[in-house]
């Protein structure tokens, strides 16, 4: 039976190099892509699945699909 791991993370699109860091049990992510045609959303489940060594299939946006605050769910 996999392992599920929820994070809220709280993203800022735009921003000069993209990072992924835990600030008082909240995920900050800075993303290089604009909020553009889900493109922020793709960087940011590419960088949490390096960052927690899954595919990026295992890692899905439950909710804040369109909000800087999302809820993501990671399988592992």
């Amino acid at each position: 039976m996999p392992k599920v791991r929820l994070l809220q993370v709280k993203v800022k699109p735009n921003a000069r190099a993209s990072s992924l860091e835990e600030v008082a049990g909240t995920w900050q992510a800075r993303l290089k892509s604009p909020p553009v045609d889900g493109r922020a959303n793709a960087e940011l489940v590419a960088l949490i699945a390096a960052r927690f060594g899954c595919p990026k299939a295992a890692v899905t946006i439950k909710s804040g699909r369109s909000s800087r605050l999302k809820l993501v769910r990671i399988e592992e």
